[in-house]
């Protein structure tokens, strides 16, 4: 069983490069899948997984990767369990433990994220299948009225929860509260429900007995509701995030690994370079990237063994990018130029 020491110097080392997001469920990795021609099956999306995480010399620019459940169980074709895979590579496996966001009671339009019931029971499994850290996703809706404080509350509670068991069982907990950028509201609504968020997620974490020195942030930045007039530059949005990160979050959270919201690849890269642009933090800033990696590979691959290749470089440029963007050193060539 690991310690908490143990479980520190996992949190540490997660995100000591960035985290790469493949914990896409059956039903969104078919819709992804399908959206290039692809059908998806178990084999499909085995191949798919396969082509991403054999990229050469991934291990430089990722430290740690999100499976799904049924990733964590299959093999690369050469019948190498994929946590084996990454471990070999210098990447820590880690696994989407939560059921999915569900319908809130008496709260139309929002939801709480579920898959408490038998967390402790998956642990202790998916320890055995060689996963090192677990996610967690909850959800936060802005539009006329909403959030609702019992969103937040009942959000913040489940994560709490979910991480006690996490580290109790020897994973280290990833907390996730996304404050969605759907909607038209402005990058200032943005960060009052993130700072709002963020603040009672870690309250709700300190009454659970959560280590913070043994867990790791993944938040939204602080950006304007894709239907805004007004969209907030690249400064603002670094600037409101920094502000947002240093009235919530302590100081013994080893990194913050953002998630990308359905930002382009390009847009998410520059806002992380700008935010760590910002001087120097008490956390590691770092991404923890799923679409933002992957739909440049995706899209170069196309289900074709004769594109794994090109499907791997585009997956390692926009690593390459983001792996520059968290010194703050991107620039609009660093992706291609193959510098570190």
């Amino acid at each position: 069983m690991s310690t908490a020491t143990d479980l520190r110097a996992t949190a540490q080392a997660m995100v000591a490069a960035g985290i790469l997001a493949a914990d896409e469920s059956v039903a969104t990795a078919t819709k992804r899948l399908n959206g290039v021609g692809v059908e998806s099956t178990p084999d499909s999306r085995r191949a798919y997984r396969e082509m991403l995480l054999t990229s050469p010399g991934l291990g430089r620019f990722v430290s740690g990767v999100i499976l799904f459940d049924e990733t964590l169980r299959q093999s690369t074709s050469d019948g190498t369990p994929f946590p084996e895979l990454l471990a070999a590579e210098g990447m820590i496996p880690g696994i989407k433990v939560d059921t999915g966001a569900k319908p809130l009671a008496g709260h139309p339009g929002e939801t709480v994220t579920e898959g408490l019931d038998d967390l402790r029971t998956r642990i202790e499994e998916y320890v055995g299948l060689g996963a090192r850290f677990a996610k967690w996703r909850a959800v936060i809706t802005i539009c006329d009225g909403l959030p609702t404080r019992a969103c937040i509350s009942a959000n913040a509670h489940a994560l709490a929860r979910y991480a006690a068991l996490c580290q109790e069982g020897g994973l280290v907990p990833i907390v996730e509260p996304e404050v969605m950028m759907d909607g038209d509201h402005s990058l200032e609504r943005c960060e009052e429900v993130t700072e709002e968020t963020q603040r009672v997620v870690f309250n709700e974490l300190a009454d659970q007995g959560v280590d913070f020195a043994g867990m790791v942030l993944k938040p939204n930045m602080v950006i304007s509701g894709k239907g805004a007039a007004t969209q907030a530059g690249v400064v603002e949005v670094a600037e409101a995030t920094l502000r947002c990160l240093r009235r919530t979050v302590p100081a013994e959270v080893p990194g913050v690994a953002f998630l990308s919201g359905g930002q382009s690849a390009e847009v998410a890269t520059a806002h992380l370079n700008a935010i760590n642009l910002g001087g120097p933090q008490p956390w590691e800033l770092t991404f923890s990237y799923g679409r933002a990696l992957q739909d440049p590979a995706l899209a170069a691959w196309k289900g074709e063994s004769a594109n794994v290749e090109a499907g791997q470089e585009a997956l390692l440029q926009r690593a390459r990018a983001n792996a520059a963007a968290r010194r703050g050193a991107y620039t609009e060539d660093t992706a291609t130029s193959g510098v570190e």
